[in-house]
């Protein structure tokens, strides 16, 4: 289905033909928040709000610690990042806050 302005996107949740505009809106994904409140995005810096062990990695990330460019997943808890020796750290949101 077509228009003058663009494209038509079907939406297989709602059965509904949707604008480009209101499919981009949809597929945003979860909006995805710190341990206080604040939004958290692609790229953002977080530091540790408490102790966390980390499981297969026999190490501890202490509370305060820095964690630079992290990425979310799609998922509204969890968040995708690095830290030195450890591939593939995978952190819930709640225990983070957002670097200012």
């Amino acid at each position: 289905m077509a228009d003058g302005d663009g494209d038509y996107v079907f939406d297989e949740e709602s059965g509904e033909w949707l604008s480009p505009e209101a499919a981009a809106e949809t597929v945003k994904g979860p909006e995805v928040l710190d341990a206080v409140g604040n939004h958290l995005t692609d790229g953002d810096a977080v530091t540790l709000v408490k102790d966390l062990k980390v499981k297969g990695a026999g190490q501890t990330l202490k509370r305060g610690t820095l964690i630079k460019s992290i990425r979310l997943t799609g998922d509204a808890q969890e968040i995708n990042c690095k830290h030195e020796g450890i591939k593939g750290l995978v952190l819930r949101a709640e225990f983070v806050k957002k670097r200012s």
